[in-house]
């Protein structure tokens, strides 16, 4: 009985505690994108006009763990198949910041736009039943500004 009561406080604790930590990150990437607007990026890999422009490597990496009640919820979808919507918010998240924080390191350069832009995704953890513990998103590409 104990085990279950601690299970569920867990499971309600996950929960609550996630879902705000989710929201403040949302609105802190959504106040970031704001900021970091003027700096345009690109996956094209040809940049125009490149005998007038000077481009260095920029990249931005997060590192971004599913709380328990996520964890819980993918793996019960796990049983029945369909989409795992618990996961889709947490790369979502994981992308977004990978992108603020290499548009970020553009900016410190000097740069105007980021070009050749690419994102590499990981899982980093895998508990026992090789569930999702945390994600890693790496954004990189080259940023370009006026010589």
């Amino acid at each position: 009985m104990y085990d279950l009561i601690f299970f569920l406080v867990l499971l309600l604790l996950g929960y609550v505690f996630g879902q705000r930590a989710e929201k403040r990150h949302f609105r802190s990437i959504i106040e970031r994108e704001k900021q970091l607007r003027d700096i345009l990026v690109f996956s094209e890999r040809r940049i125009p006009d490149e005998d007038k422009l000077d481009g260095t490597l920029v990249c931005g990496s997060v590192v971004v763990s599913v709380d328990f009640f996520k964890r819980f919820v993918a793996n019960l979808r796990n049983l029945v198949g369909g989409r795992v919507s618990a996961y889709e918010s947490l790369l979502e998240r994981a992308r977004r910041e990978a992108i603020l924080r290499m548009k970020e390191e553009a900016r410190r350069s000097g740069a105007i736009s980021v070009w050749n832009t690419r994102l590499e995704t990981s899982s980093i953890y895998k508990g026992a039943q090789q569930s999702i513990g945390a994600v890693e998103v790496l954004a990189y590409g080259t940023a370009v500004k006026p010589r």
